[in-house]
Parts: structure tokens; sequence; C-alpha cells
């Protein structure tokens, strides 16, 4: 542990969630209580707008509190997800305060002394904190889960995959915003679209994040970019198109991986069967695969329709699917803090 930072000998800790009254905090808040993580005071903080709104924590009712500069006194551990913006602001006013910050927010991800964790793959980075530890994309996350361990036994040298990305992914507002274009079809009204530029409903859109002048958005070049740092690899490559698809919860990524050992089926689903937080799903003659209906709010990922590449030499071709506001956000940030 980094000297100053480390969590104070004590079974339990003062812990602050920035983003409370969000999606992603309400998840936070859930799994510490499911973990039974040893939380002595739990200080939820939100905008000035969502301030006293109430979170639920072991049965009891908190209010939410007003972020300021002044909130982290006394904070053992500081959670972040209330945005890239707030993160930037206020994450280094915790660090000072000497909280441990676990942010989920893509701004410190690419900060060489600010370690990027899966607990399963790369936990012990955790080590060389400075007060501060990343949490990955959600996408990037999930496809890790599956690709790494395949990694670890055939090495992997270059992904192309496709991703299938839930509306929850957007926050609660692109949740609304499908119910209520669904309810318009069925109603033969006109679609609302106002969180994406069209409508999602009975829809595709192959536009995830911004757009870079390479032609990429920037959802797509988090998979090669964080995959080389998780995994250490710094010549991993992926070719990914990101897709927004009519799905409340839970992302799902179609990967092709060419490896630098020959692999079979027989031998990836040993690997994969035995990989931790993941579950092997792979009965396609019983209609038996992966889907995000039934992986949203379950703590695993699940990998299946695994098969040969017919492009690739050395290559494989699987789905995978997990709940991106769990092990994309909210459980791998309580992981984080097991480590600790």
């Amino acid at each position: 542990m980094a000297v100053g930072f480390a969590v104070p000998k004590a079974k339990s800790y003062h812990t602050a969630i920035v983003g409370a009254t969000g999606a992603v905090g309400a998840e936070l808040l859930r799994v510490l209580e499911r973990r039974s993580f040893p939380v002595e005071r739990l200080l939820p903080l939100s905008s000035h707008r969502s301030a006293g709104r109430t979170v639920t924590f072991r049965g009891e009712e908190i209010a939410a509190v007003e972020l300021t500069e002044r909130s982290f006194e006394g904070i053992d551990l500081a959670f972040f997800s209330a945005g890239g913006d707030i993160s930037r602001r206020y994450a280094p006013i915790a660090r000072a305060a000497g909280a441990i910050v676990i942010d989920n927010s893509s701004v410190f991800r690419m900060e060489p002394d600010v370690p990027l964790v899966i607990p399963e793959i790369n936990g012990e980075d955790v080590q060389r904190h400075r007060g501060l530890i990343a949490n990955p994309n959600c996408t990037t996350a999930v496809a890790l889960m599956a690709l790494y361990p395949l990694h670890c036994a055939f090495g992997v040298r270059r992904v192309f995959a496709a991703s299938y990305q839930a509306v929850s992914g957007s926050g609660a507002r692109a949740i609304d915003e499908l119910r209520a274009q669904v309810e318009a079809a069925a109603e033969k009204r006109s679609p609302v679209a106002e969180v994406y530029p069209h409508p999602i409903a009975f829809n595709v859109l192959p536009h995830v994040d911004s757009f870079l002048p390479g032609g990429y958005t920037k959802e797509e070049m988090k998979m090669q970019n964080e995959g080389r740092r998780i995994m250490h690899l710094p010549n991993f490559r992926a070719s990914v198109t990101c897709v927004r698809v009519p799905v409340y919860r839970a992302h799902s990524v179609a990967v092709s991986a060419e490896f630098d050992r020959a692999v079979s089926v027989a031998e990836a689903h040993e690997v994969l069967a035995k990989a931790p937080g993941l579950e092997l799903v792979d009965e396609p003659q019983k209609n038996n695969y992966p889907m995000p209906l039934y992986t949203a709010g379950k703590e695993n990922c699940e990998v299946g329709r695994v098969r040969l590449d017919c492009a690739f030499e050395n290559g494989l071709s699987f789905w995978v699917s997990g709940d991106q506001l769990l092990k994309g956000a909210a459980l791998n940030a309580v992981q984080i803090a097991e480590l600790l």
C-alpha cells in the first residue's frame, strides 16, 4: 500500500458514495450490503438538486447530502460514480483528505500512476495505488472476463468485437426513454428521442459515446487502450464496433480473437469453466447460451457460443454477457475495496 493511503486497521470504514442517488450508486449500496462490506458510517453524496433524497442501506433510510469540498473529512473510502467532471474536480480533494478513491469514470483510467483494476485479472495492481484506483469501462470489463483466461492459456494477439449495450449504460433517463418509446409504438404515436439522436425502441444505434477523428468512438477505443493496461499487454489490438440496443440492462459482446497458439473448443471450454467470476453457458443445441435477460442482476458474467473462428488462424469466436451495472461498475468497485 502507498504510504499515507493505507486503509486504517479497523473492523469497519467510513464510506462515502458520490452519486449515491444514481443508477450505479443504488447498485453500490446493494452490493455493499449483500457482500457484508464493513461500513461503519455511510455518507451518500449527491448534487444540490438531489440532496435530501433518501437512499436505503441495511434497512435504514439515509438522506443524501450535497457534495462539497469539505465532504470527505473523516472518510476512509470514497466511491465516485457521478461522471467525469465531478471525479476530475473532487477526487483530488478526497485524496488530500486521506480517503482512498475508487472512481468509476474514465477520467483517470489511462493515468500511468493510477491502477486500472479488474480484481480477477490484475488485482495485485492495487498495491501500487496512491489514493486513487480506477474502475474500467463496463463493456471492456465484461469482455475481458472471458478473454483474459483465454489469453493466459493461448496468448491473445488481437480481437474483432461488436458490443450490444443496454440503455441503462446511459442512465435512468435512457431507461425511461426506451419505455416511453415502446409505449408510443403500441399506441401508434411517434417516438420522442432526447437521450439518443434517434429512437432506440425497435432499433439499434451503431453509436456509443462521441466520434473520434479516425472514425471510431471513444467507447470503441476503450477495449484496446484499457485492455492493454489491465492485461499488461502493450501490443494488444482490438477493433470494436459499439452498438446501443433496446435492452434495459446487461451488455453483451461478440468477440473473435486470434491467439499465439492453436486452440480447440474443448480446451477453451476447460479454461472458461474454471475462470473466476464467469459461468460457461454453452449448449446451443438446447438453445442454452448467455442472454442479457438472464444475466441482468447476476454478479457473474456468462460466456457461450464458443467455436473455432473460420477467418483466423488460431482463432476463437465467443459471446459474453454481463450486467454492466454490476461487474461493469458497482460490483467491480466493491471487489477493489475488498482487496484493499
